[in-house]
């Protein structure tokens, strides 16, 4: 095993505890709460669209943090759901709306993890660049297809933009290269933020993540001036940031 083996594998587990911990401290709050907030903190608030009980967001919240822990199944957390909310008089959710709950979610937080793990200054000596990574499939978005393969340094600016999940859904990612790997692969590292690009098929296209998902979820530090929010997200807030301590 060379050195950077050694290190990613030393940092597998870690990336795992990161991934529960940021979700551990994301904050349940109604979707009219959510909006309330500054957009580089959202990322740090969890809401389910059509919710407006603080008890059964916390319970959505709860089991997507069972489901990050124990490595269960999109299905799983939408039978435990639907159980929880059809008892409450709810309507089940609908497998579209669990999977788009689920995948988002779960997606941000291991891609916190892995954040984390890159950024680990043993890792950054060896793996300066970064590639984006998209699927490259038929649901890619335009936007995140834009940028699939593209390289910048690790502390480059697109990624306090760029940093997945970019969008609902969003199956994109980072990988970390060495010095050694993008001159064996003939790639380039750009320096300047993209702004618009020209696909393969002809489209030209804005470079920009979906709404709500132009931040960098492992880097925003929750401290808000939460005067003028409501009571409900104030007493959450603090009793989510006591508990941390």
């Amino acid at each position: 095993m060379n050195e950077i083996e050694s290190i990613v594998s030393r940092n597998k587990e870690i990336t795992f505890e990161e991934a529960v911990e940021y979700f551990k401290g994301k904050i349940p709050v109604t979707a009219k709460q959510f909006y309330k907030i500054a957009q580089d903190y959202q990322s740090l608030a969890f809401t389910v669209s059509g919710y407006t009980k603080v008890q059964v967001l916390k319970k959505f919240h709860d089991e997507l943090l069972q489901a990050i822990k124990d490595g269960e199944t999109m299905k799983s957390f939408r039978d435990k759901m639907n159980t929880f909310l059809e008892a409450e008089g709810y309507e089940g959710i609908t497998n579209f709306q669990a999977d788009n709950i689920f995948r988002t979610n779960t997606q941000t937080a291991y891609q916190v993890g892995h954040y984390r793990q890159m950024t680990d200054p043993d890792v950054l000596r060896l793996r300066p660049y970064w590639l984006y990574d998209a699927v490259n499939d038929k649901k890619t978005r335009p936007s995140h297809l834009a940028l699939d393969g593209r390289v910048f340094p690790a502390d480059s600016p697109v990624w306090d933009v760029w940093y997945p999940p970019n969008g609902f859904r969003c199956r994109c990612t980072v990988r970390s290269l060495s010095k050694r790997q993008v001159e064996q692969q003939g790639l380039e590292v750009e320096t300047e933020v993209p702004k618009a690009a020209e696909l393969k098929d002809g489209r030209f296209v804005n470079v920009l993540p979906d709404p709500s998902f132009s931040t960098n979820p492992a880097k925003v530090q929750f401290a808000p001036d939460l005067k003028g929010y409501s009571e409900t997200l104030v007493k959450v807030y603090n009793k989510q940031a006591k508990g941390k301590k």
